[in-house]
Order: structure tokens, then sequence, then C-alpha cells
């Protein structure tokens, strides 16, 4: 799938607007405001993703990231996806490379397309086995520290981490926790969390760190809610807590989609708002590829006019 072919609004001179950036050059900078999206299973998919992507780059995200599926399940697809938004939008890409799976030679085969590609800004994630219960394939990793120690050595790449201000599902102890996600953050250059709703858990975790001599920028992931029950089952999968007052928010919708997609952007708008005045150093939407609830809440926080920093 070429999704140059596909998406509705390509313009061969956005290329020429791309500029070179690191993304902890951009924190550095100032506090940045970025989306992530998956790559699509079909064309219509796409289609409907270039349209988002149409309808976001106005606002001027500071960088978007590309998830890569289970077991290397999305690998082509993810480079596909990251190339194009490279080539063709003035956004600086992010890919999501995991390490479940994959050998180092793999590792590396990748990095290197993605340094021709012009790519400079990588996710290490631990990544989740083959779906459906599949063993995953042998690999030479046990943990993303790994992956991140690979990617500093292979170089010019700006590195991230995944942070779980709720602890990682599978952390036996806030403590351990804490202690292995500084270990990662020293070696790295920056960590994107996941999705939280109460305030209390990032300020925390940046506390925690902070403690333990590791200041590196934290950015909050946000998830505006539109359908209660799917972000309740990827809030299990990730440790993550739909508090009840969230909860009791959004059954005040009862069946209205819409209205339900309404309480979860003003409680996504909240929660920026108050990030914002805490300090975060960056926030970073979940968009599931729709463009309208993260419009919204940059209009709502009074950012549709900012302008990209030169």
């Amino acid at each position: 799938m070429n999704f140059v072919q596909v998406a509705t609004w390509a313009c061969l001179e956005c290329a020429t607007l791309y500029a070179m950036a690191h993304i902890a050059q951009l924190l550095a900078r100032g506090r940045t405001y970025s989306c992530e999206f998956f790559p699509p299973k079909n064309e219509a998919g796409w289609l409907s993703l270039g349209r988002t992507i149409a309808e976001l780059e106005p606002l001027h995200p500071d960088f978007v990231s590309v998830t890569y599926g289970a077991g290397g399940s999305t690998r082509t697809r993810t480079a596909d996806l990251v190339s194009w938004v490279r080539r063709q939008t003035p956004i600086a890409p992010m890919a999501h490379m995991t390490c479940t799976g994959h050998t180092r030679a793999e590792v590396r085969a990748m990095l290197t397309d993605y340094q021709a590609e012009g790519v400079e800004n990588i996710l290490a994630l631990g990544g989740d086995p083959p779906a459906h219960g599949e063993p995953a394939p042998e690999g030479d990793y046990r943990f993303s520290a790994e992956l991140v120690d690979d990617l500093r050595s292979f170089g010019g790449f700006s590195i991230g981490v995944a942070a779980h201000p709720e602890l990682h599902p599978r952390s036996p102890d806030r403590d351990s926790d804490r202690h292995h996600l500084a270990a990662k953050l020293r070696a790295a250059d920056f960590a994107i969390t996941q999705f939280f709703f109460d305030i209390d858990h990032y300020v925390a975790m940046v506390d925690d760190l902070a403690a333990l001599g590791v200041t590196k920028p934290i950015v909050a992931g946000i998830m505006p809610i539109s359908n209660l029950g799917q972000v309740t089952r990827m809030a299990h999968m990730s440790g993550a807590e739909v508090p009840d007052w969230v909860v009791k928010a959004m059954s005040k919708a009862g069946d209205d989609l819409d209205a339900a997609e309404r309480i979860g952007i003003e409680l996504a708008t909240e929660l920026c708002a108050r990030l914002i005045e805490a300090g975060a150093p960056g926030l970073h939407f979940y968009t599931l590829n729709r463009s309208s609830a993260t419009r919204e809440i940059f209009r709502n926080l009074g950012l549709n006019d900012r302008l990209r920093e030169s």
C-alpha cells in the first residue's frame, strides 16, 4: 500500500518544509504537543488516517508517533507510515520499536533503514507477545532497557521510553518500578507516559524519579474518552485505572455517543490544563486515528493558533 497514493491531502512540496528535529531538542525549546497514530490495516483506514493528519497538521504538532504491533506484526506498515510522514509532511515522526521476539541483527537492519530515510526519533518499548496466544519468536532481548542501550550504541537517534504513572502492570512494587524506569531514563532522552486520568499519579512519578536523581522530560499521555468500555479495557492492559469519578461522569451520557465524546473532551481538557499548570514538558494525544477530540481540546486550551517555533 502506497500511502501517498491514497492520502487525499498529499503535497509533494511538503517534503521541502521538513526540518530535521530530534524530539530531545524540541523538548529543550519548550513544551511540545504531539499525537499518536497506528498503521491502518486496509485502504479505507489509510484514507481515513490521511484525512485525520490533514485535519491535525494546521495545529502544528511538534511530532507524531507511530505504533508497532505485538510481536512486530505491523513492522512493514509502521515503517511505511513513518516514511510517509517524514517525506510528505513538515512533522517530525517517531517510530515505535519493540524488542520482543527480535534479534539484534533485525533491530540493526530497521535502524539502518530508518536512518537512511532521515527518521531521527525512536520510542523503545518492550512490546507484547503476538496476539491470540501465539508464542513469540526467539529474540535477543529481555527488557526494553537493552534496546535503549543498542539504540544509543548505534547513534543518531533521539530515544524515548515508556513510563507508567500507575506502575508497569508487571512491576512487583512501586520501588522496583521507579528504579527500573530511572535506569531506562538515564540512558534515554525522554519518556512518554501511558494515559492516565488522575494528575496525582503523574506528579508522584515525576517526584519519585527526581528523588532518584532523574529529571529528564516526561511527556504526559492523554486519552480523550469516547467509549468507556474500550478505554477501560486498554487501561487494564497498561496498568492504569479508570477512576470512579470518571465512570460516573461518563455514565451521564447514557447511550448518547455525542454526549459521551463531549464529556470525554471536557475531562481531557481539564487534565491538560492542570498538567500545563504543573509544568508538564509535553502533552501527547492518543488519537485512535481520529482528529475531532484533539482539535477540540486544542481549542479549549487556546492552542488553536499556536505557531511552530522557528
